[in-house]
């Protein structure tokens, strides 16, 4: 997906200038856009800048951020510790392995989350507006 730092460096400049084309954020771009922020700004501050820059790119590209479209706070959350957990254990390597690894690890599949949340949970309009603590545990 992206070999060198500056592909990376020029996808998020893409993605902060709301020129990104709708077709290129997907899974694994939220993915690198995660690790782009958690790797250049604390967790707090990363989750900041994540959740105000998906709501404007969601609203540039004609995307609603509203109880059943757009940002989804628990998933932005989740993903984030996941992918936090993820940095210390590859933190030596350069960013563009680093993300290659991380795109082949559980946190790349969508239904990832499933494995803590129940669907009616996760997809209710209240995940989707602020932080839910999971309802299940691995092996439920």
């Amino acid at each position: 997906m992206f070999s060198t730092s500056q592909e990376i460096e020029s996808f998020v400049r893409d993605f902060e200038a709301r020129t990104l084309p709708a077709s290129r954020w997907t899974h694994q771009a939220h993915l690198l856009v995660g690790l782009w922020y958690l790797t250049h700004h604390s967790h707090d501050d990363a989750l900041a800048v994540v959740r105000e820059r998906i709501r404007a790119y969601n609203e540039a590209v004609g995307t609603a951020n509203t109880d059943s479209s757009g940002y989804h706070e628990t998933l932005t959350r989740l993903f984030l510790r996941g992918i936090a957990a993820h940095i210390p254990e590859h933190g030596g390597e350069p960013l563009p392995e680093s993300l290659a690894l991380l795109l082949q690890s559980p946190l790349a599949q969508k239904d990832w989350p499933l494995s803590f949340y129940s669907r009616e949970r996760l997809f209710s309009a209240a995940a989707r507006r602020e932080w839910l603590e999971p309802d299940m545990t691995l092996g439920d």
